[in-house]
């Protein structure tokens, strides 16, 4: 699986962290596997030959010639990594896989003697990192627009002729992960997670909930974010971006935006427009599981088109049901929604008039509307929804394996097993405390007696009998 990595300027830093020991001593035998040209001495294994710093030069002679401009950012990296279950290639066939792959992106096509300088480094069994400079040897520049799908691409030829774990072809809906920089951002500041995973989750809940433009930005802003607004020639709001109060760059000089784009594949503002149903006005709670069984049912006959527009809105409707369950089930019904967020994103074209999403969409209304005492119903009514949102997102997988969508096949069994799981939490029976009706011993002091005989102790209290039989209850 090819991941394009975090580009730079610095040709020299790069090498220096990939030959080096890693963050936490995880690299091991850093070596060349493959580069540009054959024999290349390896910085790693013969020190007398060839250098970082070398090797950082050669790298960057071509950008260094440039005579017209140069690119701001000229290190491309890419990393690509084998399954874990798979076998341990050897250095011969990663370098076939780094030629393969450096050619799919452009970077140096097959048979082009002027092409980019580039290396292949390994320092784990299971991947290689590509490193290359963005400047061709006969001074012009690569054209590596679509870069990644095509080494995709490349990827899937490997995995058929060398038997290894096949991953689903690349649709663009997996879940925007924050990068290396985001991360140990977060970890210098004592942050739990990074400032982009904050912001999905707090937009995907907002989308789910808001059912007009105005409706979905002020709750945003209600839920504490800056919000940047996007308008075209004519004022129409056409984008939007959000930020976390005190997540600044620039040494604190300015926000860090993210565009909902950014976020996910379904978060910018046109996706989330499509989101929005104003002809469903608030359905009865009592009915949500019927509806929710209902839409399960229609989905699992729904075409290509109709059933994308139905995974994405029951995406919504967990969201929604995350938000409003009760406490002991809310962080299982949380991870639920987080894991089915890929199968609510179905590649290629949906429809958004569907049967199976109106039910979804009206019973998410029932939820975000019901008065707080009437959402829980106690263990019964809660136990009956989740056994609903159980059906609905199996049958989200059934319809995701029919259209051979792995990644979002796996992503809908997970949830469906975190449901599950919940479901299992509300029947289980809370512990039992001893009843106040229970017999007590009581100590009665006997009356003195002159006789050798004591008052037995009374060994319980009788209730007192009520004048009217029904009308009280027992003391």
């Amino acid at each position: 699986m090819p991941k394009k990595a975090e580009s730079g300027e610095s040709t020299a830093d790069l090498l220096a962290y990939l030959f080096g020991p890693g963050n936490h001593d995880e690299h091991t035998d850093p070596h060349l596997v493959a580069a540009w040209t054959p024999g290349l001495p390896c910085p790693a294994r013969t020190l007398d030959r060839m250098t970082l710093s070398d090797l950082a030069l050669l790298l960057d002679a071509p950008v260094d010639a440039l005579r017209g401009p140069k690119p701001a950012e000229h290190v491309w990296h890419v990393s690509v990594r084998n399954e874990p279950d798979d076998r341990v290639l050897s250095d011969t066939e990663w370098a076939t896989v780094a030629a393969e792959m450096v050619a799919a992106a452009g970077i140096a096509p097959h048979g082009d003697a002027q092409a980019c300088r580039w290396v292949a480094v390994r320092h784990a069994d299971d991947h290689i990192h590509l490193v290359a400079t963005l400047a061709r040897q006969d001074g012009r520049h690569p054209r590596i627009r679509g870069d990644i799908p095509r080494m995709h691409t490349a990827a899937r030829a490997f995995e058929t002729a060398w038997g290894l774990t096949p991953m689903s072809l690349l649709d663009q809906t997996a879940r925007r992960a924050p990068v290396t920089g985001e991360r140990e951002k977060a970890a210098r500041r004592g942050l739990p997670e990074a400032a982009r995973e904050s912001l999905q989750r707090t937009v995907r809940e907002a989308a789910a909930r808001a059912t007009t433009t105005t409706d979905f930005l002020t709750r945003l802003r209600d839920a504490g974010l800056r919000v940047r607004e996007h308008h075209d020639e004519n004022g129409a709001l056409d984008g939007y971006a959000v930020a976390l109060p005190g997540d600044r760059a620039d040494h604190g000089s300015r926000p860090v935006w993210f565009s909902g784009r950014t976020l996910a594949y379904d978060l910018s503002l046109p996706r989330i427009r499509e989101r929005f149903h104003p002809t469903i006005a608030p359905a009865d709670l009592a009915r949500a599981h019927t509806r929710i069984r209902e839409a399960a049912h229609l989905l699992t006959r729904a075409g290509r088109a109709e059933g994308a527009g139905d995974v994405a809105a029951l995406g919504d409707l967990l969201v929604v049901a995350a938000a409003t369950s009760p406490t002991v089930v809310r962080d299982q019904i949380r991870a639920a929604a987080a894991a089915f967020e890929q199968a609510s994103r179905a590649p290629g074209t949906r429809t958004l008039h569907g049967a199976a999403r109106a039910h979804f969409k009206a019973s998410a209304r029932a939820l975000e509307h019901a008065p707080q005492t009437a959402r829980g119903g106690g263990a019964p009514a809660v136990l009956t929804l989740l056994i609903a949102l159980v059906e609905a997102v199996e049958a989200a997988t059934a319809w995701h394996r029919a259209q051979h969508h792995d990644a979002q096949t796996r992503a809908a069994a997970q949830a469906a097993a975190l449901l599950r799981e919940a479901a299992t939490l509300t029947s289980t029976p809370p512990p039992t405390r001893p009843s106040r009706t229970a017999p007590r011993t009581v100590r009665v002091t006997p009356a003195p007696t002159r006789g050798p005989v004591a008052a037995p102790p009374v060994t319980a209290v009788p209730p007192r009998p009520h004048p009217h039989p029904g009308s009280g209850r027992s003391r």
